[in-house]
């Protein structure tokens, strides 16, 4: 089939490269325009960009896709497909193509609609999630579906654990409904189901409080440990410290007392903290503008011990986010 891709950033490029060694023809890629980083501000080109210039693709840039809908339109493509893009598409693209625009998505739809589905779902600690393919419409993610595939969300999964299962998971069924479609097996099954969102997460919405409970807390850690991370403020030194939470456990659910209370500083690093219900073991911090560091190495150094509780640990929200 004669494809377009939209995609800009890195977790695309699996599925960019999947297109194009399953033997379709990519007429175009389309991804976001390059952006000012690092201190020189310097003009950084999307991953999807650069992996479609290795390949020998053309590349669009626009500032908004409708600024190209007629350019893509002429290119008489059968189907387009969308991972991770990032920018709004309306009716004058969407009707660019033969078949329509069939989106790759981090969640079992409808649950988890939004920029951040993998985020989400572990915050919300979600058992099982997946990857929806689904033809994309006016609503946002709220399409018919060609494939879903689930997935298991172990206990110590994170963000950095679950993506790249996602990824080969959602690769799998990108292949398997290419060749779908080019044998005509066009499927737009309603989606079924209660459903969710899952918004952008920035960093303030990744502040915790140790009164919210234990498992609240991991749940955040572990759904932002791809970025934000989760992070809690410190009095130290007389003015407030940012402070991450890199690796966490879930201690005692029954202990009860102080929020912010050290219990135990263990000999392998960890430190437990009471937390509104329940107790958390914190294994890995990183304080603001220094490196990751075992958490009793950190408590050492600011000569913190059992017994105490951390000055600010609990202010911030003590409510688990609202989708």
């Amino acid at each position: 089939m004669r494809l377009l891709f939209f995609g800009s950033p890195a977790v695309a490029v699996p599925f960019l490269e999947a297109c194009v060694s399953a033997g379709h023809e990519v007429a175009a890629v389309v991804c976001q325009p390059d952006k000012p980083s690092g201190r020189g501000l310097e003009l950084k080109a999307p991953a999807v960009k650069d992996a479609a210039l290795r390949l020998g693709l053309r590349v669009l840039q626009p500032e908004k896709p409708s600024a190209a809908s007629a350019e893509l339109a002429a290119l008489g493509a059968d189907l387009a497909v969308v991972v991770a893009y990032g920018r709004l598409l309306k009716a004058d693209v969407l009707a660019g193509t033969r078949l329509g625009f069939m989106n790759v998505h981090f969640s079992l739809l409808p649950k988890y609609r939004g920029a951040a589905p993998v985020q989400w779902s572990l915050i919300r600690g979600e058992r099982e999630t997946g990857v929806t393919l689904f033809w994309i419409g006016e609503g946002m993610d709220t399409g018919p579906v060609q494939r879903m595939a689930r997935c298991p969300v172990a206990a110590d999964d994170d963000a950095r654990t679950l993506f790249p299962r996602l990824v080969e998971l959602g690769v799998g069924e990108l292949r398997a409904a290419l060749g779908d479609l080019s044998a005509g097996r066009v499927v737009r099954e309603p989606q079924a189901g209660e459903p969710s969102l899952a918004p952008k997460l920035d960093a303030e919405q990744a502040r915790i409080s140790f009164d919210m409970s234990a498992s609240d807390i991991h749940n955040r850690v572990r759904g932002l440990a791809a970025g934000p991370g989760a992070w809690f403020e410190l009095e130290a030194a007389g003015r407030p410290m940012r402070v991450k939470l890199i690796r966490t456990a879930p201690g005692d659910p029954a202990a009860s007392g102080p929020a912010g209370r050290i219990l135990v500083v263990e000999p392998d690093g960890a430190v437990l903290v009471q937390c509104g219900s329940g107790s958390l073991r914190v294994r890995e911090v990183q304080p603001e503008g220094k490196k990751k560091l075992p958490a009793a190495d950190f408590m050492n150094g600011l000569r913190l011990k059992a017994g105490q509780v951390l000055q600010g640990a609990a202010s911030g929200p003590s409510a688990p986010l609202s989708a």
